[in-house]
């Protein structure tokens, strides 16, 4: 049996700042070509995975252990982890004035792939991305994120990951602050990606069941306190729905 491309061990990490401890002993095994959907009430510590896998310098991991391909990746930089194939977008996507989308996608795959892109291939890679997502080809002369929609912002996540093609992407609460027309196109480019790269791993952090009405998970984990609790099928997703998380927290307290 092939080993999981993402397997997280008893991981316990910490706010870097005050030693503020936010996962606590969470186990998780992601496959090639699976997609995976975490859910859980605030405070449970979904933001905190991804940015602990993609190396955010705000916290420290104090036990446990991260492989990806069978490598420890706690020793590697956030950038070291990238392109090794590991891409996080961000629950709140920063602005980079003065960077145009295109001179920014370059630069990064440029990184990735160790060697300087022709940029008439670039360019016809870029503008064939775009059209996938239908986006306007403007879009790329834009300033990363300045001025940009909650949707454009989630929009151009969605372009560096069909351009980056990473073998694991972590996306971090992308439905927040979308509306319904948004949230369609942006699903509807991850499932697109997802059908040119199949064996793309996807690992989805959400509140709610929406995003699932348009990306079907091969699993579903629940995340109470910095642990996964439970593991289920995409029912567990819509029978958090219904119920909400305090039959959870009543069942932990019980096993307590």
């Amino acid at each position: 049996m092939a080993e999981p491309l993402l397997k997280i061990t008893n991981l316990h990490a910490e706010i870097a700042e005050d030693g503020t401890e936010i996962l606590r002993g969470l186990d998780l095994e992601l496959n090639e070509g699976e997609i995976h959907a975490i859910m859980g009430p605030n405070g449970s510590g979904k933001s905190t995975l991804s940015k602990v896998i993609s190396g955010h310098p705000a916290y420290e991991v104090t036990d446990g252990e991260i492989l990806f391909r069978g490598e420890s990746v706690l020793d590697m930089q956030p950038d070291e982890r990238a392109r090794a194939g590991i891409f996080l977008a961000f629950q709140y996507p920063v602005e980079i004035p003065g960077v145009s989308v295109a001179n920014f996608m370059r630069t990064a795959i440029n990184a990735k792939r160790g060697e300087e892109v022709d940029i008439f291939d670039f360019q016809e890679e870029l503008e064939s991305r775009m059209e996938m997502l239908e986006m306007d080809p403007a879009f790329a002369l834009r300033s990363v994120n300045e001025g940009f929609s909650g949707g454009e912002k989630k929009r151009n996540e969605i372009l560096q990951l069909a351009m980056l093609q990473p073998e694991l992407a972590v996306m971090d609460e992308t439905d927040s602050g979308l509306d319904i027309d948004a949230l369609r196109i942006v699903t509807a480019g991850i499932n697109r990606i997802k059908e040119q790269k199949k064996d793309m791993a996807v690992l989805l952090i959400t509140h709610y069941q929406r995003m699932l009405n348009y990306i079907t998970p091969d699993k579903v984990h629940v995340m109470v306190e910095g642990r996964i609790i439970r593991t289920g099928g995409p029912e567990l997703a819509l029978e958090l729905e219904e119920r909400g998380y305090d039959w959870i927290r009543e069942e932990m307290a019980g096993v307590a």
